[in-house]
């Protein structure tokens, strides 16, 4: 009996310990994780695509200076000017990918863009310019960079010099196409709010933007309860004047 006892611990101990196995170590899927990530910080990180060394950061374009990380079709909105549509026609006609980068282009698109934007009113329809019926030449004309500025200024004081409606709004600072300006564009002096006089207690509030009327100052004195009025005081007589003396 003592010997199958024995038996019987020893069995346990032997099945005790191939449970304790899988505790003690790790199981076979974790230290494959473990050789994996390992075998993956020993490799080298790969390199990063590099740039062209020809990329230029700032592209000169209609003298405006360009981000050269934008895309072409974004970037080209940077010239004063050029809008989402006016560029989406450039970029179609030259034949160039919308998404590249600006600083990737060569020096001949460059030109070739920067001469597209400059003649823009030779192949795009009248509608489409953003000056129709110059005043003075009286073409349709596409305006861009400076000249942009200087046009303005040239209209503004053309419509201040004949005295019209719109040069004389431009001049106070006013709105010029007929918006509101009681509640906007409220310039010039500020406008204060007046305030209510508060009621004296015992009294009724004195209206609203009437002056105060100082008190009327009486001569007669009120007579004392159960005494007789005072006499008004008279005026003092005059002392006779003295008789010129009689010449002997």
């Amino acid at each position: 009996m003592a010997e199958e006892g024995a038996s019987k611990k020893d069995e346990t101990k032997k099945g005790d310990h191939s449970k304790e196995e899988p505790k003690k170590g790790e199981p076979k899927e974790g230290k494959q994780k473990k050789e994996k990530g390992e075998a993956k910080k020993g490799e080298p990180k790969k390199e990063e695509s590099k740039k062209d060394e020809n990329f230029k950061y700032i592209v000169r374009l209609v003298n405006t200076d360009v981000d050269g990380n934008k895309p072409i079709i974004i970037g080209l909105q940077s010239v004063k000017g050029v809008g989402s549509r006016v560029a989406e026609v450039i970029v179609r006609r030259a034949g160039l990918n919308r998404i590249a980068k600006m600083g990737t282009l060569e020096d001949g698109e460059v030109e070739k863009l920067e001469s597209l934007i400059t003649t823009f009113a030779d192949y795009a329809p009248a509608w489409a310019v953003n000056r129709q019926l110059d005043f003075e030449t009286g073409d349709d004309m596409h305006i861009v960079g400076v000249a942009m500025d200087i046009s303005l200024k040239d209209d503004l004081n053309r419509m201040k010099m004949i005295r019209s409606y719109k040069g004389v709004r431009h001049e106070g600072g006013q709105k010029v196409r007929g918006q509101r300006t009681r509640s906007n564009g409220r310039t010039g002096l500020t406008l204060g709010v007046m305030r209510q006089r508060q009621a004296q207690p015992g009294g009724a509030a004195a209206p609203e933007g009437a002056a105060a009327k100082p008190e009327e100052k009486t001569t007669k004195e009120k007579p004392a309860a159960g005494g007789k009025p005072a006499a008004e005081a008279k005026p003092a007589a005059a002392a006779p004047a003295a008789k010129p003396e009689a010449k002997k």
